[in-house]
């Protein structure tokens, strides 16, 4: 009996101690997906706007100003921080690359994949300069998330990362005796399917004698190789289907010489006829040679570990890529794909708009000394929140200065005193040491675009919010049924 006890207690402490491990594992991995990516933005959104909202409220329970009022004193305020940190900002040199991986390493400096490098930053600058296209008003689409792909392959060495002048996806060719690789392929893009069309409503089909099945399945097979006798004609070697392929129509491509794949996902349709320069087509009829893509120098396949891979190399002028990413495990993968998101999301905004302005709550500094000064030119009530702001705006190199244990109201002053002087707008916080540094000389940068639009958001949001007169719910009314 007691051993009976003592091994259910065991079993317990087994499946107490399983959970309690899945909770420490699930707990990081909440922790990690937050960090990276759009929740940081959202992080410097909340933590401005709750400030603002902070700093908001003695002026309507105390003072009794009206929300209208303290609204009107945020958005002048807005207006005058926007001006200053345009005033601040720097234009970086777009041909200049050092000075854009200065951007991006500022970004991954405190990731995972720090510890390869530059690995990850030289990455996402290929990618962003890759799928780049310029318009005829000077600036560039960029998108990335349509023309660039991470291919993510378990194994092989970090070194093995690269940017490829091209497309590689997941697939093989569909039968053995295809041509596994072609040099200066012609390659035709379908938006289809390489079988025959079935009705698109219940279809009743009589037949009286055996030669009539036979007829049937005749004007089948005619129907197949029909449409693969309109590929050939426009001369191209390598098919790329969307939807399925018979093996009917897989003979008859075999004989004519054209190696195909099937069962390509859209988006990497899209990214291949953009590469090879191809149209994608629906119907096998109205191909012509001007739908074939001879952009391409190369279609081979290749093994890695256990799967085939198809390429598409030496693409000229290809404004799309895949990006092949090797490393140990796929969690390590996920990982590097998460930190390469965020390093092509920074190159992004600095090829669109490559104005930059000092990091390390060197801004904020700049914007609060800025709206201080204005502050002491406006006559009324107005100029009590219009001051506020500036208090607002302080809490990120506050929060700088307290997650690296310095003495905020120390430090805290010295930069207020730095920031009296106009000139000394890039002096900001050291985010390891927790003093003040000259942004110049640490070479923390964040996009123009980036930090406006965390002040925009934030303050927007805060004035939303002190509009709200009341919140009305259903509590009230749930009382009076229960009486």
């Amino acid at each position: 009996y007691q051993r009976r006890v003592h091994g259910k207690q065991w079993y317990q402490r087994r499946v107490h101690g399983k959970q309690w491990y899945q909770r420490r594992v699930h707990g990081k991995q909440w922790y990690q997906r937050r960090v990276h990516g759009k929740q940081w933005y959202q992080r410097r959104v909340h933590g401005v706007a709750g400030e603002m909202l902070h700093v908001a409220q003695p002026f309507m329970e105390r003072k009794n100003i009206h929300p209208t009022v303290v609204v009107q004193a945020f958005t002048r305020a807005m207006s005058s921080a926007l001006e200053r940190m345009g005033e601040v900002a720097r234009v970086l040199d777009q041909e200049n690359k050092e000075e854009i991986m200065d951007i991006i390493r500022a970004t991954v400096g405190t990731k995972f994949t720090t510890r390869f490098g530059d690995l990850i930053c030289q990455l996402a600058l290929e990618a962003t300069l890759a799928v780049a296209v310029d318009r005829e008003d000077g600036k560039k689409d960029i998108d990335l998330k349509r023309y660039a792909r991470c291919e993510r392959i378990p194994g092989g060495n970090f070194e093995d990362c690269k940017v490829l002048d091209g497309i590689m996806i997941n697939k093989d060719v569909v039968h053995s005796k295809m041509a596994r690789r072609v040099e200066n392929p012609k390659v035709l893009c379908i938006d289809g399917n390489l079988d025959y069309q079935k009705g698109e409503s219940q279809t009743n089909i009589e037949i009286e004698h055996a030669q009539d099945w036979d007829k049937y399945l005749e004007i089948e097979e005619e129907w197949v190789k029909e449409q693969c006798d309109y590929i050939a004609k426009t001369g191209a070697n390598v098919v790329v289907v969307e939807k399925a392929l018979s093996d009917l129509a897989q003979h008859f491509l075999v004989k004519a010489g054209i190696s195909a794949i099937r069962r390509v996902r859209k988006p990497d349709l899209v990214r291949i006829a953009k590469a090879t320069g191809a149209t994608t087509i629906t119907r096998c009829d109205l191909a012509t040679e001007k739908d074939i893509g001879t952009n391409c120098d190369l279609f081979d396949i290749r093994k890695i570990g256990d799967e085939y891979y198809s390429y598409f190399e030496g693409c000229k002028d290809a404004k799309a890529c895949t990006i092949v990413l090797r490393g140990g495990s796929d969690d390590v993968l996920r990982e590097m794909e998460r930190n390469l998101n965020d390093a092509t999301a920074v190159a992004r905004n600095i090829m669109k708009d490559p104005r930059v302005v000092p990091g390390g709550g060197a801004t904020e500094m700049a914007m609060a000394q800025y709206i201080r000064d204005q502050a002491n030119k406006l006559s009324g009530t107005i100029a009590w929140p219009f001051r506020a702001v500036a208090d607002a705006l302080e809490v990120i190199p506050r929060t700088l200065i307290d997650n690296c244990g310095g003495q905020v109201m120390r430090t805290l002053t010295q930069l207020r005193a730095k920031h009296a002087d106009p000139a000394n707008f890039a002096w900001g916080i050291d985010g390891t040491k927790g003093t003040i540094v000259d942004m110049n000389e640490y070479k923390v940068w964040e996009p123009y675009a980036v930090k406006s639009s965390i002040l925009k958001t934030s303050i927007e949001s805060a004035c939303m919010l002190l509009r709200i007169d009341d919140v009305l719910s259903g509590i009230a009314s749930q009382r009076l049924k229960g009486r």
